[in-house]
């Protein structure tokens, strides 16, 4: 009992002697978990280095590159998000390194703070929302699922929950989204700009179709103007954009049951569109656009309401549309993104340590979605070919009179009409700084009837 007793106030005395020198008792490995934050358990001691961090988690979910892509190789967190077997591929990761050696990157590695979590310090809270996806069956809304919500329940003690519903099950087709957000329908929900964009067209130059070269370029695009789309949102909504989706395997593809080879293969095909700006895309290789919710396309390509739908590959393989047609022609490269957002007065309801916790945790979703993006863009072709839909790969005819036609003569002046002209911030700071360099592109005011023109670069 004695020795006991002696032991005892021998650690008191120790952690005095730390807490005067400036150090953290709670860092020192014989220190107790403070009774009231057991999920703080679980953080890494400060000091650990991001290398060290890499090599505890390789070889699977939670897996991060500091320069060596083999960690990242294992399983993905859903067997539908990664190739045909599960898996994450080295080959893959490696054909795709750009996604992973960028200052984005690095700045999610920043922001989900690895190496010295945020501590949790609330106790007895209980905030339970949905997020609205777009719908249940595509990759990143599984990813949530799979990886996020787990990941958020142990991290703060269960005190947030949060849920994956969908537009289609909350009966919404996506155009009133921000309003539904604004005004507190909606506790916390996905953003597609294409949807909004009618309402806020501004947001929408993530998505001028036929512009991007690459899927690099793409990717490069969005993450540049991020803080362009976060203020449209912010000021519009007051809602707090906590996390992106990534959404490879995302070329924009036309679902039919006719190969389109020719510009006259296009003429008056009744196709479904998703955005203003691809409509104009649609309307500028000569078919015929129509917006039609994403859950009632299948069933109006079954029917012959429609003759094409458009949409990513790997969206129309989440909703079987190789059912119900059989080509896959194209596509627009796309590598593209959506935002998770919270309501304002949701958000302000969370305890601050919480609130970190989500942001924390919604940069280690990103971390994991560009873990496995690699094989998600190779998979959107490779599902729908495996499940029997003929791949016809635009011409260089088609390819030419997309980007010279229906994206520089359609999509772009149509989208600077919509936001009110060339002299927009959305014009002249978001795409003439951020975007036309990388396209190779301008929008400059002319005494022209349309008031502008879109110029290429030299």
């Amino acid at each position: 009992m004695l020795r006991s007793r002696l032991t005892a106030m021998l650690l008191v005395v120790v952690s005095i002697m730390l807490v005067g020198c400036g150090s953290d008792p709670t860092a020192a490995p014989a220190a107790p978990a403070a009774p009231a934050a057991p999920a703080a358990k679980t953080s890494q001691p400060t000091g650990q280095t991001l290398e060290q961090y890499a090599a505890e988690h390789a070889g699977g979910p939670g897996a991060i590159y500091v320069g060596d892509t083999s960690q990242l190789v294992g399983d993905a967190p859903h067997g539908d998000l990664g190739g045909f077997d599960g898996e994450v591929p080295l080959d893959a990761i490696d054909e795709h390194l750009w996604i992973l050696e960028n200052d984005y990157y690095r700045s999610l590695l920043e922001t989900a703070k690895l190496t010295n979590p945020t501590k949790l310090v609330s106790t007895g809270e209980k905030h339970e929302f949905q997020h609205a996806c777009i719908n249940r069956t595509l990759l990143w809304c599984k990813l949530i699922e799979a990886y996020l919500i787990p990941n958020l329940t142990e991290r703060t003690n269960g005190q947030i929950q949060l849920s994956v519903s969908s537009f289609p099950e909350l009966g919404l087709a996506g155009t009133d989204t921000m309003t539904l957000v604004r005004d507190g329908t909606l506790g916390a929900s996905e953003i597609y700009g294409g949807y909004i964009g009618g309402e806020y067209p501004a947001v929408e130059v993530q998505y001028l179709w036929g512009l991007w070269p690459s899927h690099e370029d793409h990717y490069t695009v969005l993450w540049n103007i991020f803080p362009d789309i976060e203020k449209i949102i912010k000021d519009a909504t007051g809602a707090v954009v906590w996390s992106h989706n990534w959404i490879p395997g995302d070329d924009q593809m036309f679902f039919s049951k006719k190969a389109l080879r020719t510009l006259d293969d296009f003429k008056g095909l009744k196709t479904r569109s998703h955005s203003a700006a691809l409509s104009d895309w649609i309307e500028g290789m000569g078919a015929d656009a129509q917006f039609v919710a994403f859950a009632e396309v299948y069933a109006a390509l079954e029917r012959g309401i429609l003759d094409a739908g458009v949409t990513g590959a790997s969206p129309g393989f989440a909703q079987r549309w190789f059912e119900v047609t059989e080509y896959m022609n194209g596509g627009l490269k796309s590598f593209n993104s959506t935002m998770n957002v919270i309501n304002d007065k949701v958000w302000a309801d969370i305890p601050a340590d919480l609130q970190q916790i989500l942001i924390e945790e919604g940069a280690k979703l990103e971390l994991e979605s560009h873990r496995i993006a690699g094989i998600q863009n190779r998979m959107g072709v490779a599902r729908n070919v495996d499940a029997g839909l003929k791949h016809i790969q635009f011409s260089d005819e088609l390819n030419e009179h997309s980007f010279n036609v229906a994206a520089i003569q359609h999509v772009v002046p149509s989208w600077v009409k919509r936001v009110g002209g060339p002299d927009h911030p959305a014009v002249t700071e978001t795409f003439n700084k951020k975007i036309g360099p990388i396209v190779g592109l301008e929008i400059v005011a002319d005494d022209s009837e349309q008031g502008f023109a879109v110029r290429k670069l030299k």
